[in-house]
């Protein structure tokens, strides 16, 4: 594969495009530009099946400037390679042809004859050469190339397997569904099966409608040794862990350690976990998590001791400094920032970015608060405090701190919430916009006609859906009394986020800006005088 491209004039300025899902001849097509110094960018295939309009492919095309693009399926990418690839570069795609559009079969990458030129051109690979452009998920603002070294990859995998001594000592097995276009699942799960010798279920499934099914399918028949998850992927798995024996014997059989990151994890979720855990095997299984970003390949903190519960997010990882520094504008928080071999050295085609994202001393600006689980043993971890950029004053000047109110109004919501979003920036009280759960709303609705066929829109009028919610948020009040944190209004909603529109990313994580600009006009709406019924006031 290397001398293909090689052949084909592929270089650090012409770098390889990849649409597809994850898949074998995804991932030989990586090692293949790594292995001669071409960078790779994996893009989110949502943006080619998901979306409608193909704007942000065609835009992240643009960025990259690829001098190859793969597809697996040339039918199923059609639509997207007629709006987005730019006219005379080369398409390549395992499966069908798209119709109307010459292609190269991925066959023909194979048989490329053995070149002198893959040697030379590996020996030019150093720590400093672009392995990877890997695009931001977009959860803050228009994606971001994000240039991934070889330095930063390898550095990355050794620090982890320095806080997880276990890896060596058993080879992991996984079932993965995480996308390699991400760098949670790109970087951090597909290099760890290489660097330990491990093994890698592809999971063709996700923690979503219609795909779901696949996923505990592959669950029931590969035990794994480690799981790795974003939290609502837990959310949806849990309940058949609870009602499935059998898939529950198979997934804690093997387990030495569930692991979750890209969001926090809502502690209700964790305790049902431990249960679970306890339930088929007798014995709580290890909870992990770490902490960082596509900027860090990814890892900056990692957590490699037991924790008692959600939020801590670990200490550094060797060679890696966390500065946890205060800024006059986050209401007593302490950003963290990053220094170390693991770090980025800026964004693929736009230098101007770069000026922006390291401060004085060179650590990367992350926009996360963090502070110490316990201020007089900075050994205990560090505990996420929340993104910076989504904080918000009350016209009272109180800072309503949004990761952490929303983490747990989810986990106060539950079944009914599967997200949310805060509301009540300079404005007198807080409120929240609900996408509620199809499945836990029907849960408690047992007695009504058809639940299975009820729309979304019929159930979330329901009285037995508005009564838990509102009684849910009572709850939450009578805990926390302060402007900041009482929920005064709600409004669940019919209308998943749109992915098109950016308000969700292929992991399932919510654009809190992207949501409020999009739907301000029901903010208006949750805010507005007069009597609407669809507007939840939870008592008091």
């Amino acid at each position: 594969i290397g001398s293909a491209l090689l052949a084909r004039g592929l270089g650090p300025e012409r770098p390889v495009a990849i649409l597809s899902d994850n898949g074998v001849d995804h991932g030989l097509l990586q090692l293949g530009a790594l292995h001669v110094g071409v960078p790779v960018a994996p893009i989110s295939p949502a943006y080619s099946l998901l979306s409608k309009d193909h704007a942000q492919l065609r835009y992240l095309l643009k960025l990259t400037r690829p001098g190859l693009i793969y597809a697996v399926d040339g039918v199923r990418f059609a639509a997207a390679l007629a709006a987005a690839a730019p006219t005379g570069v080369e398409i390549v795609v395992s499966g069908p042809p798209p119709g109307d559009r010459a292609v190269t079969a991925f066959a023909a990458l194979l048989a490329a004859p053995p070149s002198p030129a893959v040697a030379a051109r590996f020996r030019e690979v150093g720590p400093e050469t672009v392995a990877k452009i890997l695009f931001t998920s977009g959860s803050t603002g228009k994606p971001k190339g994000v240039e991934n070294t070889q330095r930063m990859l390898v550095s990355n995998q050794q620090a982890i397997a320095q806080g997880w001594p276990f890896l060596e000592e058993r080879p992991p097995v996984i079932v993965d569904w995480l996308p390699w276009s991400h760098t949670f699942g790109g970087n951090h799960n597909f290099n760890m099966i290489l660097r330990n010798g491990g093994t890698l279920y592809i999971d063709g499934g996700k923690p979503a409608p219609g795909l779901l099914e696949t996923t505990l399918r592959n669950l029931r028949e590969v035990p794994s040794t480690l799981h790795f998850n974003v939290p609502r992927g837990y959310d949806l798995l849990i309940p058949w862990l609870e009602r499935d024996g059998a898939l529950r014997e198979t997934f804690f059989r093997d387990l030495d350690a569930i692991f979750y990151a890209a969001a926090a994890l809502p502690q209700n979720l964790w305790e049902k976990l431990e249960r679970l855990a306890i339930a088929a095997t007798g014995r709580r299984v290890a909870m992990l998590a770490a902490w960082g970003s596509t900027e860090t390949a990814p890892c900056a903190t990692q957590v490699h001791f037991r924790i008692e519960r959600a939020g801590v997010i670990g200490l550094p990882v060797p060679g890696t400094e966390i500065k946890l520094a205060p800024l006059a504008s986050a209401a007593g928080k302490l950003e963290l920032r990053v220094k170390g071999p693991n770090v980025t050295p800026g964004y693929w085609k736009q230098p101007e970015l770069n000026r922006e994202i390291f401060d004085e001393e060179g650590f990367l600006k992350m926009g996360d608060a963090g502070r110490l689980a316990d201020p007089e043993d900075p050994a205990a971890g560090i505990l996420f405090d929340g993104r910076l950029g989504e904080n918000f004053k009350l016209t009272s000047g109180s800072w309503v701190h949004v990761g952490e109110l929303r983490t747990e109004l989810v986990a106060a919501g539950a079944p009914i919430v599967q997200d949310l979003v805060v509301t009540g920036q300079d404005r007198s009280e807080v409120g929240i916009l609900v996408f509620p759960n199809p499945a836990g709303c029907r849960a408690l609705c047992p007695l009504a006609e058809s639940p299975e066929d009820t729309p979304l829109a019929e159930l979330i009028r329901r009285p037995e859906v508005r009564d838990a919610l509102s009684a849910a948020l009572a709850v939450h009040n009578a805990a926390n009394p302060a402007s900041s944190r009482r929920v005064t209004r709600a409004l669940l909603l019919a209308e998943p986020p749109s992915i098109d529109a950016g308000e969700i990313t292929d992991k399932g994580y919510i654009n809190q800006h992207a949501v409020l600009a999009r739907r301000a006009a029901l903010v208006e709406r949750l805010y507005g005088e007069g009597d609407d019924p669809e507007i939840l006031l939870p008592p008091g």
